[in-house]
């Protein structure tokens, strides 16, 4: 029995991985990224509130916040040029 719930719980780790990865936003070497400050004061521009903002592992710039809406969003940018790579909204 206990050898079954191992299995279950490697089998759903495994799926988190996948489900959670985040995109790769781009190649570029830092030195040719938007500054986080002026990354964060654009999204601020466009009417964003930030209660995260992280540089992942996979060279994005991803926020957790609100649209200027109010709806929470998870966004993951390109750091070089600012563009959206993925959004997941939460409407």
């Amino acid at each position: 029995m206990q050898i079954r719930h191992v299995l279950v719980a490697a089998a759903a780790l495994s799926f988190a991985g996948v489900a959670v990865a985040a995109p790769q936003c781009t190649d570029a070497p830092e030195s040719e990224w938007m500054g986080e400050e002026a990354m964060q004061q654009q999204l601020k521009d466009q009417g964003y509130q930030i209660d995260r903002f992280v540089v992942t592992d996979t060279n994005c710039y991803e926020i957790y916040g609100e649209d200027k809406e109010g709806v929470k969003v998870e966004i993951y940018f390109n750091p070089v040029n600012g563009e959206a790579v993925e959004e997941h909204r939460n409407d």
